[in-house]
């Protein structure tokens, strides 16, 4: 996935549409140049079309696949080159604008994509420096053929010249980005362990001296025969050695790596345990209400540490945003389950309802969106759905569709 967001694909088409209008308006009725005005309209409208198109998708998905964007880029270049056609080939001053598709996808996508997008665009250009509508300017008015073939070759090696300078310095700016990115995770990373490497070998320390303790009382207990001639007696305190053996095996392992050792709760757990830390986690003086409706008993998930932090995020803005209750709606079947987190407080204000999951966008003006942001790409990244809309009583509601394989992985 890229990181080309489709609101601004759309936006800049918008310009380049409207500037279109401009430019055929006032060439066929202020300076009345004859150009085929209504089949140029035609062309315009069919990008109208695709705009409203792009815009109804984009509700559905704030960004696309590169092949996606590579389609919408090549259906810009198309576009452009039949209106150049009908507006006097490379001799038109707009033909420069060709290159404005090809910068973007030099930017963002990968190169063949470029390469194939260069090539279409080259091939453009050429054909319409032979096979164009010509430009009624007067008599007096004529190109050099030597000026139209300098005029073609430089807007070839623009083409190939752009797109290889915008690759390679945008290519370079990414690969910076993930190395700054993947350097500070692997120091988080190694300040977690260390972190949980020096509070293990403290705790280790700590309960070494009163398990000691407890050895020298249990084996003195054992010398005793007063207590060992009750076989009872003597059974539990076998018993209570033996787990004591068991406590100081546990201290050794934890203070020689303690990322080896696995709380069972980590590795399965309910979703509503998940959903109640959490709550716990940042509530104050708000009320859960869950309902819960399974085929049978509720089933036990893999705990992963992105459904974990995105329920947090989701959680915590209800709790922040309703007046007394948040509830919880788990549906279960065979297939998929389905979590709806509502409160009852004002709801997704019309201006922003569309752009949730977008960074820095924010139900007020204290926080950066990015909670939100974060948690629909960790839930998407699974494989996940997330909506955001309104209930019947205009309170909040977020709802996440898993389908139980990715639960149970």
């Amino acid at each position: 996935m890229n990181n080309i967001l489709l609101g601004n694909l759309i936006k800049i088409r918008w310009i380049a549409i409207f500037g279109q209008l401009i430019a055929i308006f006032f060439v066929y009725f202020l300076i009345n140049i004859d150009i085929p005005f209504y089949e140029a309209l035609l062309i315009i409208i069919l990008s109208v079309i695709i705009n409203f198109y792009s815009y109804f998708e984009e509700r559905n998905n704030k960004t696309i696949s590169n092949i996606k964007a590579f389609l919408f880029l090549l259906f810009d270049t198309l576009q452009l080159g039949f209106l150049l056609f009908l507006t006097g080939g490379i001799v038109n001053p707009f033909s420069i604008l060709i290159l404005a598709p090809v910068i973007t996808s030099a930017s963002y996508l990968p190169a063949l994509l470029t390469v194939i997008l260069s090539s279409i665009s080259i091939l453009i250009i050429s054909t319409l420096n032979f096979f164009f509508i010509p430009l009624d300017l007067g008599n007096d008015f004529t190109l050099p053929y030597i000026y139209k073939f300098g005029l073609l070759t430089s807007l070839i090696i623009t083409i190939i010249f752009i797109a290889i300078y915008a690759y390679l310095f945008a290519n370079s700016s990414r690969k910076i980005s993930n190395a700054l990115s993947i350097s500070k995770m692997q120091i988080l990373n190694q300040k977690k362990i260390t972190e949980v490497g020096s509070l293990s070998a403290a705790a280790a320390h700590e309960l070494g001296t009163p398990l000691n303790t407890i050895f020298l009382i249990l084996n003195d207990l054992i010398k005793d025969e007063k207590l060992t001639d009750d076989k009872n007696i003597l059974k539990d305190i076998l018993l209570l050695k033996s787990q004591a053996e068991r406590c100081k095996e546990i201290l050794q392992k934890l203070s020689q790596n303690p990322l080896k050792l696995k709380d069972k709760f980590l590795q399965k757990v309910k979703l509503t345990d998940l959903i109640k830390i959490n709550f716990d986690k940042f509530n104050k003086d708000k009320k859960l209400k869950i309902i819960k409706k399974f085929i049978s008993e509720e089933p036990e998930i893999t705990f992963k540490d992105e459904i974990m932090y995105a329920l947090g995020n989701i959680i915590q803005n209800a709790i922040m945003y309703s007046k007394n209750t948040v509830s919880v709606d788990i549906q279960n079947t065979k297939r998929n389950t389905t979590i709806k987190i509502s409160d009852d407080g004002e709801g997704f204000s019309k201006d922003i309802i569309d752009k949730l999951g977008e960074p820095y966008v924010s139900k007020n003006n204290h926080g950066m969106g990015l909670g939100i942001f974060i948690a629909k790409n960790l839930i998407e990244n699974m494989g996940a759905k997330i909506l955001f809309y309104n209930s019947k009583e205009n309170g909040a509601v977020v709802e996440i569709n898993f389908e139980n394989s990715i639960l149970m992985i």
